[in-house]
Order: C-alpha cells, then sequence, then structure tokens
C-alpha cells in the first residue's frame, strides 16, 4: 500500500473534519443565547443530517455515474466545499440575529453535504477490499487530526475572538480539499456500476436481501451514532452548566478524546486486519458503553479527560472499520450507493440524537445525555453481537 499516496487522500476528510467540531461546540452556546431552548436547539443541529438523508444518498449514487475531465468524483468537491467555507465564514458575523445565522447554519450544512459522499468514496475507488481498513484508519487519522485542531485551536482562537476559528477552519476547509483535487488520481477504468433507483428504492433493495447483513448494519450504524451525536452536541453546554467550564475550554477538553482516536487510528485498522472488523468494532462498543456510564457521575474535569481519551480509542475501532465493513456487505459494484446508505443511516441518527438529547435535558439536566448515549450503544452492541458479514474478495479497482 502507497502509505504517502493515502495521507493525501485523507486530506479531504481532514478538511470535512476541522468544520464540525467548530460547529457543534460554539453554535450551541450562540443559539443558547439567543434565548433557544435545548430542544430547539437540538433540532436546528440536526438539519444538516436532515438533508444528508436526501442529499448524501442521491449525491453517492449520481457521482457514481458523473463523467467528466475532472473525474467523477471531484466535480462534487469543487461544487460543495466553496460554498460550506463562504457560509460556515458568515456564522459568528450574524450569530445575534437567528433568521440571518440560520441562513448561514442552513448554507452550510448544503454545500458540505454536496462533497462529502464522493470524498469518502474515494475509499472504495482508491484501494482494494484487503486494504480498505488499513487505509480508513489513515484517512480516519487525517479527520482526527483535523477535529484535534479544530478543538484546540478553535478554543484557543474562540477566546482570542469569536470569528477566527470559522475564519481559519474554512480557509483550511479550502485548502485541504484544494490537495486532494490537484494531488488525488482517480482510476482510469472504472469498473461497471448498476444503475440506482433512488434512497427508497435502495433501502426496499436491503431490505429484501436481509440474509447479508445490510439491515442489522445500517441499523448498528444508525444506534451508535446516535448515541455519539447526542454526547457531542452537548458536550460543551454539559461542561458549561454543570461543571462550570467556559465553552472555549470544554471545546479544548474533546482534543483528549480526539488525540486518542488519532494515534489508535492506524492501530484499529491493523486489528481489524488481524482479528476481523465485527470483533474489533464489538470491543470498541463494550468501551464506549463502560465509559458513558461512568461519565454519568463524573464531575471532575481531570477524571472526565481521562475518561475521553479512553473513550476516543475505543471510538476508533468502531468507526475506523465501520464503512469497509459496509463494503463488503454491498460490493465493489455499488460503492458510491453504499456510501450514500452509509451516511443516510448516521444522518438518521445525528437527527435523532439530538433532539432526544434536547428533549431529555430540557426534562432533567444536562449530565442525563451520558445516560441516553450509553443506552444506544448497548442497542448497537447487541445488533453486531448477531450480524455476520461476509468477507468479500479484493476490488477491481486500481490500487494506488
Amino acid at each position: 500500500m502507497n502509505w504517502r499516496y493515502t495521507f493525501i487522500v485523507g486530506f479531504g476528510f481532514f478538511g470535512i473534519s476541522v468544520i464540525w467540531p467548530i460547529f457543534n461546540a460554539f453554535i450551541p452556546p450562540f443559539l443558547e443565547d439567543l434565548g433557544l431552548s435545548a430542544t430547539l436547539i437540538g433540532f436546528i443541529l440536526t438539519w444538516d443530517n436532515i438533508i444528508n438523508m436526501f442529499v448524501q444518498p442521491w449525491v453517492g449514487e449520481r457521482s457514481d455515474h458523473t463523467r467528466s475531465r475532472f473525474g467523477r468524483r471531484k466535480p462534487w468537491l469543487m461544487a460543495g466545499a466553496p460554498l460550506a467555507a463562504v457560509f460556515f465564514l458568515l456564522v459568528p458575523f450574524v450569530r445575534q440575529h437567528f433568521v440571518l445565522i440560520a441562513l448561514a447554519i442552513l448554507g452550510t450544512n448544503i454545500g458540505m453535504a454536496l462533497f462529502r459522499s464522493p470524498t469518502v468514496a474515494f475509499l472504495g475507488d482508491l484501494f482494494p477490499a484487503e486494504q480498505r481498513s488499513k487505509a480508513n484508519g489513515v484517512i480516519n487519522l487525517m479527520g482526527g487530526v483535523g477535529s484535534a485542531l479544530a478543538l484546540f485551536g478553535g478554543g484557543t482562537l474562540y477566546n482570542m475572538g469569536v470569528p477566527l476559528p470559522f475564519v481559519v477552519g474554512s480557509l483550511v476547509l479550502l485548502i485541504a480539499i484544494g490537495i486532494v483535487l490537484l494531488v488525488v488520481r482517480e482510476p482510469e477504468h472504472i469498473a461497471p456500476t448498476e444503475k440506482g433507483n433512488g434512497l427508497v428504492a435502495n433501502l426496499q433493495e436491503v431490505w429484501r436481501s436481509r440474509a447479508n447483513g445490510g439491515v442489522l448494519i445500517l441499523l448498528a450504524i444508525f444506534c451508535w451514532f446516535v448515541g455519539w451525536n447526542a454526547m457531542e452536541a452537548f458536550f460543551t453546554l454539559y461542561a458549561r452548566n454543570i461543571l462550570g467550564i467556559p465553552e472555549g475550554t470544554a471545546a479544548q477538553m474533546l482534543t483528549a478524546f480526539a488525540a486518542a482516536f488519532i494515534l489508535f487510528a492506524i492501530p484499529s485498522g491493523f486489528i481489524a486486519t488481524r482479528f476481523g472488523r465485527r470483533r474489533t468494532i464489538l470491543v470498541g462498543l463494550v468501551g464506549m458503553t463502560v465509559g458513558l456510564f461512568l461519565g454519568f457521575g463524573v464531575r471532575s474535569g481531570g477524571v472526565l479527560l481521562g475518561l475521553l481519551a479512553g473513550m476516543g480509542v475505543c471510538w476508533s475501532l468502531v468507526n475506523i472499520n465501520s464503512l469497509p465493513m459496509v463494503y463488503d456487505i454491498g460490493g465493489d459494484a455499488r460503492i458510491g450507493v453504499y456510501t450514500g446508505l452509509y451516511y443516510f443511516a448516521s444522518s438518521a441518527a445525528a437527527i435523532t440524537g439530538p433532539i432526544l438529547a434536547g428533549r431529555l435535558i430540557d426534562l432533567t439536566n444536562h449530565a442525563t445525555v451520558w445516560l441516553l448515549s450509553a443506552v444506544f450503544m448497548v442497542l448497537a452492541l447487541v445488533v453486531m453481537a448477531v450480524l455476520r458479514v461476509p468477507q468479500r474478495a479484493s476490488a477491481s479497482v486500481t490500487p494506488v
């Protein structure tokens, strides 16, 4: 495997991963300062995922059949990244006006939805099946580096001036996607792709073929992303309201999670290659469940840092290997389609998680989000325990 080239491919996910931690860390306090309830904040945080549920599966399938002098994935990056960067840049400057910040959030969400599936589909295009866990480890390591820089650097920049993390984040996104556009070579000889029939038809096909594990893997993905998205969306508010920690410092605390994820991203790919993706994910889910139950009772910032670091290791075992497992089930002829279905499940979860968490917080307090997240990790663990996944042969693509 060409490791240097794999790291370059990872710049796409690096750029994506810079935006969302800043978005999730600082937009909830903006909205709370406007007097919005936790339930309404949670709903607004799901807009991107409502859009993603319908746009990303469509874009993933369309990119399978896009033919241009730039390739089939790159035109979507060229359209979506600049749009997302411009609207993301506007967010802090209009934060005191609800309608304007809502429009800026919406524009950011639409731009990101246009290019995420094609960016991630490079994993299936450029790497054969036996290399995908290791390659996805590298790609997610790059994403973890982006998240860590966004959380720690974003927290520092936020304390210097509220707009700064949004300005720098937009620039980093454009630079990272520019590197991918200039350096990554899409395969000249593309394996024949099957024509999809839209999101509903694709979901019906998965349901009819449920013996191959498609339904179960999508359900498991939904459950574990409900758990983590609920926690991520309200962590800064939990830290501010329960622990008395400023939101900038709370964002920096999440760097412990991101740093552990970074350090274990590549090893988790090797572990899955050695012991199997399903077993590796099961171990990660057990660790996440234990960490979330313990987190409910934590009231010390130092203890919380250690707990977040341990959960970052466990999350890498889950997250690095889930998309390659989806490709094992879906096959190489429909990489874009199954990338879209993966993001359909994760987007549905990211809609459900913040809304459920926001409603629970309004009824109780911010600490209970830990218990909600733990329950959904348990559900994911149960589903994965009964799942059996076929191990597919190498993809008929041009290896890098």
